[in-house]
């Protein structure tokens, strides 16, 4: 699973160059602040594995206008380190790499 160029954002960490994506609109349950954020990471220009991260948040979109903090470049750096320290291996294929930090996430009633 590649990322579309369209909409994803570059970012640099550790001299490596990544790309990584929020969806614009959140999925129905995302919408009904049921699930939490997530978003996706790839290495730049590698066809490798992509990572999808579940964050403890809901999505910026939610239709309940439910609280929910921004995906700040600063977090996505940190998830990046944090996986790699995991065993996420960007340059090599295969399926993605799922980093779920959901914990402390309560869905709306």
């Amino acid at each position: 699973m590649a990322l579309g160029r369209k909409g994803s954002r570059r970012i640099v960490v550790d001299s490596t160059t990544y790309r990584w994506r929020l969806r614009r609109r959140p999925t129905y349950f995302q919408a009904l602040a049921w699930t939490p954020c997530q978003f996706a990471v790839e290495q730049a220009d590698v066809v490798g594995t992509t990572l999808v991260v579940t964050t403890d948040q809901p999505h910026p979109g939610n239709w309940f206008r439910r609280d929910a903090k921004p995906v700040l470049p600063s977090d996505v750096a940190k998830t990046i380190q944090l996986a790699l320290r995991e065993g996420w291996t960007p340059r090599d294929p295969g399926s993605p790499f799922h980093l779920d930090l959901s914990a402390g996430f309560t869905p709306s009633p």
